[in-house]
């Protein structure tokens, strides 16, 4: 058993603040075929992987779900919340699934590990037509304030999930809700079971991957930094922050349309990552937003529809660690 010692000197090296970044002139991606903007999907798969009285939580899931501000019942099931959990897995999927891979879109899931072990098929569906597996850790929580010693037992947990259930490890992760050791911890578990860890996503800083050190090396090793959307995410549906799911759309496809227009001009160059949730936009009325954004952004022409991981080794390649310059802050 891992000693308080054994995490005295966790790095939190990806946390320091860069505020100058690539700055007026970033580099230049050279998406393939003369694409001019990337453009990701995620699919963040947590149905079975909620807070629930089955799991040992003390109530039901609270967030991203039909009855906001929902009274918690603590030591009681809430079916109603439980079976808009599972509507994602046992429909929205499917219908999102059968979108994507009619236009030949690859898409990353965020994989919530109890839920691909809740429904095998999905973790199955996911391994195929070129899609990607990124793991949203074991279960959907906090990691704030967690013992580092107890986020490392669920970082393993969840490697161990995701060889049972897929045959592969992810190479990148999103948290959601890390703690400042989470990367350290993250690559402490790699290292030592032998698997990659190309890069973390819990940032939203930047329209293109940049690098950190990566924890426990010589310093010689990067680590991608996959900034993430808030923004053109249909949890803003939740928020009530549009009024209808078209207006959503609209503004994940203006998206789309500003950072290709800015590179035609060959001003800067970047990734946009249009976020979805199978219980939200897997419900009729939403995916049929959902469809024509899916079409119209097809119908650009000069598109790379990409998953995380292919964006990131494009970038690795393009610009290996250590190749770009870093302005380094005064203040």
């Amino acid at each position: 058993m891992a000693s308080t010692s054994d995490y005295a000197n966790l790095s939190t090296k990806w946390m320091e603040r860069d505020s100058y970044g690539y700055g007026r002139n970033p580099p230049d991606p050279h998406w393939p075929n003369g694409a001019k903007v990337a453009v990701n999907f995620v699919l963040n798969y947590e149905e079975g992987g909620e807070r629930t009285i089955e799991d040992g939580d003390d109530g039901p899931e609270t967030a991203l779900h039909e009855f906001k501000g929902l009274e918690v019942q603590p030591g009681a099931r809430d079916p109603t919340v439980e079976s808009q959990f599972d509507f994602g897995s046992r429909v929205g999927i499917w219908r999102i699934l059968d979108l994507f891979e009619g236009h030949d879109i690859p898409i990353t899931f965020y994989a919530v590990a109890r839920a691909f072990e809740r429904n095998r098929d999905v973790a199955k569906a996911a391994m195929q037509n070129g899609h990607e597996v990124a793991s949203h850790c074991f279960k959907w929580q906090p990691h704030a304030n967690m013992p580092p010693e107890e986020e490392e037992m669920w970082i393993r947990k969840a490697v161990a999930s995701f060889l049972e259930t897929t045959g592969k490890v992810p190479v990148g992760w999103y948290y959601g809700r890390p703690s400042a050791n989470s990367v350290a911890l993250l690559d402490k578990v790699y290292r030592e079971l032998g698997h990659e860890f190309l890069y973390f996503s819990d940032t939203y800083a930047d329209e293109l991957p940049y690098w950190t050190e990566r924890p426990g090396g010589d310093g010689q090793e990067g680590l991608l930094l996959m900034p993430y959307s808030l923004d053109n995410n249909d949890f803003k549906l939740w928020h009530s922050q549009y009024g209808s799911t078209r207006l959503w759309t609209e503004h994940c496809l203006d998206s789309v349309k500003v950072v290709r227009d800015e590179a035609l001009a060959g001003k800067r160059h970047g990734y946009v990552t249009i976020a979805l949730h199978t219980r939200w936009v897997g419900r009729p009325g939403r995916f049929a937003a959902l469809k024509q954004l899916v079409e119209d952004i097809v119908g650009l022409g000069d598109v790379w529809f990409a998953t995380r991981e292919q964006i990131a080794r494009h970038f690795a390649n393009e610009y290996p660690y250590g190749s770009l310059p870093r302005r380094e802050s005064t203040a």
